[in-house]
């Protein structure tokens, strides 16, 4: 597999990280839970092929349905906390308490890497080099969890108090679209 083609995956696989992160990060996130998050889904992107590669197809199957269910279940609930927040006024910090505890923060990071874990059942059956694979997929989809949040945070503070319905609707979306998958 060329490096190209690794980076393609990469890309690929780390894009339900961005677009779930512009929308965290239009609710409000702080410097730290930028560099948590970040880290968290960099992590799971590694993680999830080489398990992926090692546990087998049945394994994957009910792990990445349910996981992907739970996910998506989370974003809506997220997104509807947001939008109740922005409706009545709330502040952000109901949002963000999602992301911030350890629970949330890891069922995001599993429903947003699910994909990776189906990839790594898929390059088992291929010969490539899985630490490279993995390194490179980690990497980016860290690189495009960290722009999404602080894309998220910027077009937040640019629009005000809008950002968070919006951030909502969008969470939403996502997770209503993991949902039906």
């Amino acid at each position: 597999m060329s490096l190209v083609t690794v980076l393609l995956l990469a890309v690929a696989l780390g894009t339900d990280a961005f677009s779930m992160c512009i929308g965290v990060g239009m609710a409000g996130v702080r410097r730290k839970q930028i560099l948590i998050i970040t880290l968290t889904v960099l992590v799971f992107h590694i993680i999830m092929p080489v398990i992926g590669w090692y546990a087998g197809g049945y394994f994957g199957k009910l792990l990445g349905r349910a996981a992907a269910i739970v996910g998506a279940l989370l974003l809506v609930y997220l997104g509807g906390r947001m939008l109740r927040g922005a409706w009545r006024g709330g502040t952000e910090e109901e949002s963000r308490a999602m992301v911030a505890n350890t629970w949330g923060l890891f069922v995001l990071s599993a429903s947003v890497s699910m994909d990776a874990l189906s990839v790594g059942f898929t390059l088992g059956t291929r010969s490539v080099n899985l630490i490279q694979v993995a390194g490179i997929t980690g990497l980016v989809a860290g690189i495009m969890t960290f722009a999404g949040l602080v894309l998220g945070r910027f077009i937040g503070n640019w629009v005000g108090s809008r950002a968070q319905l919006a951030g909502g609707l969008i969470l939403i979306v996502i997770g209503i679209k993991l949902f039906w998958g």
